[in-house]
């Protein structure tokens, strides 16, 4: 999203701000500025995890009918930046469940 920006501060480039560096920033602006709302659980219906690893970090998001509830990361380092592929995606399923199991024991 913001590689047109990127590509004009390199070195050896020079500084051209043009139309997509213009409608990247507009776009950057505008996520960084309209963040989604979190929902208030419904401890009736059912919880939804979406999982990410990356080969630094980790994320979930705990959803409810597509709403976001809530948000987890975590900077992966020691031992876990050498894990495989599907080691650290079960990593950031095991952390999300442990990080809200608050929400998961009532039912």
């Amino acid at each position: 999203m913001v590689a047109p920006i990127n590509e004009i501060v390199k070195k050896n480039v020079g500084f051209k701000w043009g139309e997509k560096q213009e409608d990247a920033f507009v776009a950057f602006k505008h996520k960084l500025t309209n963040a989604h709302i979190l929902a208030i659980p419904n401890f009736a219906k059912s919880f939804e995890i979406e999982c990410d690893a990356s080969n630094v970090g980790i994320g979930a998001v705990l959803l409810q009918d597509g709403h976001p509830i809530a948000y987890f990361s975590e900077n992966l380092s020691g031992v876990a930046l050498n894990y495989s592929t599907y080691d650290k995606e079960l990593y950031v399923l095991v952390r999300a469940l442990k990080t809200w199991q608050h929400y998961f024991l009532p039912k």
